[in-house]
């Protein structure tokens, strides 16, 4: 039996349940103990933070800093990197996971007189199109989660799981690859909380021994629940009375003295790749899950993309600000630094009510120097006089029952008005004859549960007990032309308020437009999702299917849509009312096979949303569309958000 165990302790002072005055509580409960128990039994403690951690601690005891500072470069533990704040990397651009990297790299070498060469994917949040970033940052390895990547590649042998593997990133680049374990650390959470005793956990450890060499994350996650309680749940199980530290050091000690088991650091785990088993390179994300994240699925990339308090909200001052920075061109380190602060995730879940609005006022601060307090734009431009069904250059706008339907030379959109503008057809002749995307209609799938009709450009609002609300209803367009097309609006009433709509079709620039106004207050808990956009079945290749879109990283990933079945807004639960989604980080998402696509964009400065994919396979037939994410339901989410001024999206077909 060959078992070696691995510890890494993940501290986070910006935990969202922790109180600013509660700071020096955790430091001294929770942060010494640690440092106390790998310098008395020289254990070889994986050391995990962000750098903001690290500055924050040092104000409040500096003599921590200069301890951990000893153990990670003379002593027996090594530290672990994460960047300056705790940022989810598949949902902010590419530039702010660059200098969240680059400056916390600099802080780690000021603080602790090193660059880590090991990561932890922040919340375990990860996206191939990060990887290439981590390696111009300087990082060597990544520590990631098995469980949930494992979850949705079958085809992966599970003695993998035990020995060092390689993440495939976009392109050719890749990073040797640590796995921590989800079950793991909460086995170790249990042991300490003393919901099972030492003898049921050391059984525990050694049942994943065998004659092969293997290696095992005994914990990988907070420092903070131990001896010490967030209050973030009302299921918190109560500190144990003989206390928690003394349960974890017995546990060492027992570790320790078994002749079986050998306690290494976590980059010792490297030291394997040679072994049979180990370095096979791996692709982490699937179609169905593009971002695999931590634990059950209730903590997916939604968690921190459109829910919390107002996540919609802030992640769209944030990356208006980003916008601001990046056309100025003159922001400093200082002005990175802090818009990486503003998007830690801490901010985006169960926050104090203190927090949130030191939080809301820091962020409007920095909104008003970069974004200042200018008005948004009109969503369309200004109309040449014209009236339904007559003609304006090279368009004609015909109504004709239920459809209005816009001809030119390159587009033939048709609307139905008794739908809410509901897009039934759209061909762009210079692609294909066929229309690409639009509604396929009740009857076509010969299956009874999928007897309904499945629009395109419709929003769908649910809220827990309370009627579903759509702009399926009847509505009167007007027409008008503007420079370069034609534009359809209407307002839709919906029991919230009335939604304006406006479909605009651009001839000179090939593409078409929607764009939604809400005139709605406080919507309450529930899901909001807009801008569905449905492929036409008929004319795309199932077998070289896929969608294209970004997470976090300058480079495009792709995801194969070939015989897999899964919907990102399926509900986990009657809390969590979806379970997948794509960061969008460029603002695009496009689906198509290998000869054509359907390029689906927003601006993420006007409503930070993210986009849900759906693609069943019905019998011989498949469903395939897209939708856009302003707002989902989960255990962060809080009620009195607004809902979203505007948002608008363009479709290009290719």
């Amino acid at each position: 039996m060959n078992l070696q165990l691995f510890s890494f302790f993940h501290l986070n002072l910006a935990y969202s349940a922790i109180g600013v005055e509660q700071r020096a509580t955790v430091i001294e409960r929770c942060y010494w103990p640690l440092l106390r128990l790998a310098r008395a039994r020289r254990l070889p403690f994986g050391i995990e933070a962000s750098a903001w951690t690290l500055e924050t601690i040092a104000q409040i005891d500096p003599a921590w800093v200069e301890e951990l500072r000893d153990l990670v470069t003379q002593g027996p533990c090594e530290f672990i990197g994460c960047g300056y704040a705790q940022v989810i990397g598949p949902l902010v651009p590419a530039a702010v996971n660059e200098a969240n990297f680059r400056l916390g790299m600099q802080r780690y070498e000021t603080l602790l007189g090193l660059r880590p060469k090991m990561a932890l994917v922040n919340e375990q949040a990860y996206a191939a199109g990060l990887v290439p970033l981590y390696r111009e940052a300087g990082y060597e390895s990544l520590i990631m989660e098995w469980n949930n990547p494992a979850r949705v590649h079958p085809e992966w042998d599970a003695e993998w799981r035990y020995l060092p593997q390689y993440a495939c990133g976009t392109g050719d680049q890749a990073l040797p690859l640590v796995w921590n374990k989800s079950i793991s650390f909460q086995k170790f959470q249990r042991y300490v909380h003393g919901e099972i005793e030492l003898d049921e956990y050391l059984g525990y450890v050694r049942s994943h021994a065998s004659e092969s060499s293997r290696v095992f994350p005994v914990y990988g996650n907070d420092v903070e629940v131990f001896d010490f309680r967030p209050g973030r749940y009302m299921t918190e199980a109560p500190l144990h009375a003989t206390g928690e530290w003394q349960r974890i050091d017995a546990l060492y000690a027992a570790l320790a003295q078994s002749v079986d088991l050998d306690m290494i650091a976590p980059s010792r785990v490297l030291d394997l790749m040679g072994h049979p088993g180990a370095g096979n390179r791996l692709r982490l994300e699937t179609a169905a899950q593009p971002v695999p994240v931590k634990k059950q699925d209730k903590y997916n990339l939604l968690r921190w993309a459109v829910t919390g308090r107002d996540d919609l909200a802030i992640n769209t001052r944030c990356w208006q600000i980003c916008e601001a920075m990046q056309a100025d061109g003159q922001a400093s380190d200082e002005d990175w630094t802090e818009l990486c602060y503003l998007w830690s995730s801490d901010f985006r879940t169960h926050i104090t009510q203190a927090r949130w609005q030191e939080f809301q006022a820091r962020l409007a601060a920095v909104h008003t120097r970069w974004v200042g307090m200018a008005q948004p734009q009109p969503i369309h431009d200004a109309p040449l006089p014209s009236g339904a069904g007559s003609a304006y250059g090279t368009q004609t706008v015909v109504r004709a029952g239920r459809m209005m339907e816009v001809r030119g030379q390159r587009f033939v959109v048709r609307l139905n008005c008794l739908r809410g503008l509901a897009l039934d057809s759209l061909v762009d002749t210079s692609v294909s004859e066929q229309s690409l995307c639009g509604t396929i209609p009740h009857g076509y799938f010969d299956d009874i549960q999928w007897g309904a009709d499945y629009y395109s450009g419709h929003l769908v609002f649910e809220s827990p007990g309370r009627p579903k609300v759509t702009d399926l209803n009847a509505v009167e367009p007007t027409v008008e032309w503007v420079t370069g097309g034609v534009c359809i609006k209407g307002t839709v009433p919906t029991i919230l308020g009335p939604v304006e709509k406006c479909w605009s079709i651009d001839e000179a620039g090939g593409r078409v437009s929607l764009s939604y106004r809400f005139h709605w207050k406080d919507m309450g808990l529930g899901s909001l999702r807009l801008g569905h956009i449905t492929l036409n079945p008929e004319a795309f290749d199932p077998g070289s299917l896929a969608y294209r879109t970004h997470n976090g990283g300058r480079d495009v990933e792709r995801f194969s849509l070939s015989g897999v079945d899964f919907d990102h807004g399926t509900a986990v639960s009657f809390l969590i009312s979806a379970n997948h989604a794509v960061g969008l980080t460029d603002g695009e998402i496009e689906l198509g096979d290998a000869q054509h696509s359907v390029q689906v964009g927003i601006d993420k400065s006007q409503a930070s949303a993210v986009a849900l994919v759906t693609h069943r396979v019905i019998r011989d037939k498949y469903l395939c569309r897209v939708a856009f994410s302003a707002k989902e339901l989960d255990d962060t989410s809080r009620s009195g958000d607004m809902a979203p001024v505007e948002l608008s999206l363009s479709i290009i077909c290719r």
